[in-house]
């Protein structure tokens, strides 16, 4: 009996120490992982919000995922001569990072994030309408950051099974071609397209979420990069239809470019950041650097502003921009509004302007020579060392919030992805490589041009495809979308690294001069047309063939063996293989 008491206390001792250890093994609720997290519709919501913070990082949309393909197109170029100025000329050896890594890194960040949420959100009981708009938004985000990676890098790993990432047999995943890239996006958005709601019928809900509107704008876009003409115009018809919600140009250019003005009725996705002075005071550069305090605006204006107003001064708009503008006046006379909002230059008329009803401006036209809350009485410059002329778009030159500039992510204005002139300008694209120049296109094209009082286009003055296209890609859209993101992947699906006619077009386009200086040997803002005798250079003609897009990082091909060079790594002509499946519209002159 003894012996049993001794054995019953034993076990009950055992007991109580296995009790207390189980007492003890409890998850940490401030430390959770994919593993336990996931898995209520609350918690996926929550993984949705932070795949959208994913494109407001460094190398998406906060920074340098947005300026590089401006930057690698005709309308901007490097002014400070130093950051970017590989991708300005085309030709990065493919080790530095801000271009060859960052947009990378955080664009699979985005990619990661959004499979998380495919991989959980079958296996979590909601209703149908819940788990649409889950599953659309991160179908929909998924093909976003997908999109720029192919445009940027041509040949990229296609991942979309988030186990892939803890099998180490798939972890180091190999290059898939461009075309398995985008019959991928063309398959998230079209899902995306069915399952999320229209800014409509999303209401407050919408406001800066996807929508079936956005999604089918980018499936538009996606399309017609492959050249898919007859696909893309279908979609864009039945989003000028309201289809996929209601979308109008807004009657002021400029409401695209505020702050008080954001996610508007043009607007088919914007990234969203919060308002200036709203955030913390952390600045989230990457991935790794969360702060619940960061300060959750933007660099674009630290690159784009003039370095003699406060910037780094990094980037300029291209004198051809510039006298692109000043080439067309509204049907009073005046500048075309569109210059004031995407250029910061000096304009004598503007001091005319000021509160006038104008014919783009009928209740009071707001332009002026007040930039930064300072009145200027000549250009300021982009660099202080180099010149150019200053960018206003995504920046507060021309909204006077403040008076001086804060450097890094700190302005508030949310980048408007996609616009629906953009849908009409595309509409009108297709229209013309479908059925050839028609009044149908012309039309299109009218509406957007209406919008800042520019006479209407005559069919008569387009006696072929090639003249209309013409009008379209080196007038109407880079007036419209100047110094927007887009432009350089435009270049690339239109071929014009691929024909000699066309490069030497580019070449003019980029033309820019340095150190301009006046008679008192200051340096000056040159808005002079440049030719090849008057430029120190142009952006294009250090072009090495390939590097239209930007080569993936020699760290990322040694970490990984499966991976191989792009076409800009291994500077290989892609021009062949384009010709061969793909018209280029030969240069002609518009009259």
């Amino acid at each position: 009996m003894k012996n049993l008491n001794i054995f019953l206390i034993i076990l009950a001792l055992i007991g109580s120490l296995t009790a207390c250890e189980d007492e003890l093994d409890v998850v940490n609720p401030n430390n959770q992982t994919t593993y336990d997290f996931g898995d209520s519709e609350s918690e996926l919501e929550e993984a949705i919000i932070a795949c959208y913070n994913r494109i407001r990082l460094e190398g998406t949309f906060a920074r340098v995922g947005y300026t590089l393909d401006a930057v690698r197109a005709d309308e901007v170029w490097n002014s400070s001569q130093q950051w970017y100025l590989e991708y300005d000329n085309l030709n990065s050896p493919g080790t530095i990072e801000i271009g060859d890594l960052w947009p990378w890194r955080d664009l699979y960040h985005v990619v990661n994030r959004t499979n998380f949420v495919l991989s959980k959100v079958d296996g979590v009981n909601m209703s149908e309408e819940s788990y649409n708009q889950i599953a659309g938004q991160a179908l929909f985000l998924r093909a976003l950051a997908y999109y720029h990676l192919a445009t940027y890098y041509q040949t990229v790993p296609l991942i979309t099974d988030y186990a892939a990432y803890s099998d180490i047999n798939t972890m180091y995943a190999s290059n898939n071609t461009q075309d398995e890239v985008f019959d991928q996006i063309e398959t998230d958005l079209s899902k995306a397209m069915q399952m999320l709601p229209s800014r409509d019928e999303g209401g407050e809900w919408a406001q800066g979420r996807a929508t079936c509107g956005a999604a089918a704008g980018y499936m538009a876009r996606a399309l017609m990069f492959r050249h898919k003409y007859e696909e893309a115009y279908t979609i864009l018809k039945d989003i000028i239809a309201g289809k996929y919600g209601h979308y109008e140009l807004m009657d002021d250019y400029g409401d695209n470019f505020r702050e008080d003005t954001e996610n508007n009725a043009e607007s088919l996705f914007e990234v969203q950041f919060m308002d200036y002075g709203t955030g913390g005071t952390d600045e989230e550069w990457t991935p790794v650097n969360i702060s619940p305090e960061a300060t959750q605006g933007h660099a674009i204006e630290s690159n784009y502003a003039s370095q003699q107003l406060g910037s780094w001064g990094d980037l300029a708009g291209s004198v051809w921009l510039y006298n692109l503008f000043k080439k067309e006046t509204s049907t009073d006379g005046r500048l075309d509004p569109r210059l004031y909002w995407t250029l910061v230059t000096y304009e004598e008329e503007y001091n005319t302007y000021t509160d006038q009803n104008t014919a783009a401006y009928p209740n009071g036209d707001p332009r002026n020579n007040i930039v930064y809350q300072q009145e200027i009485t000549e250009t300021p410059l982009s660099n202080s060392s180099q010149g150019g002329i200053s960018i206003a778009k995504w920046t507060n030159a021309r909204t006077n919030l403040y008076k001086s500039i804060t450097n890094g992510l700190h302005c508030g204005i949310n980048l408007r992805l996609m616009r629906y002139s953009d849908v009409l300008l595309r509409a009108a694209e297709c229209e013309n490589e479908i059925n050839g120049p028609n009044q149908t296109a012309i039309d299109y094209i009218n509406q957007v041009r209406r919008r800042v009082a520019l006479p209407d286009l005559e069919l008569e003055d387009f006696p072929t495809a090639d003249h209309l296209f013409e009008q379209i890609a080196n007038v109407e859209r880079p007036k419209e979308f100047g110094c927007e993101n887009g432009r350089g992947i435009d270049l690339i699906r239109w071929g014009f690294f691929y024909d000699e006619g066309r490069m030497n077009q580019l070449i003019k386009h980029g033309y820019y001069k340095l150190a301009p200086k006046n008679e008192e040997d200051e340096i000056i803002v040159n808005t002079e047309e440049l030719t090849a005798e008057t430029a120190s250079a142009s952006s294009f003609q250090y072009y090495y063939k390939g590097h239209e897009y930007l080569p993936i990082y020699q760290s990322t091909l040694n970490a990984n063996p499966n991976l191989e060079g792009n076409s800009a790594n291994k500077n290989e002509d892609n021009g062949p293989a384009f010709r061969e499946e793909w018209n280029i519209h030969p240069v002609v002159e518009l009259e």
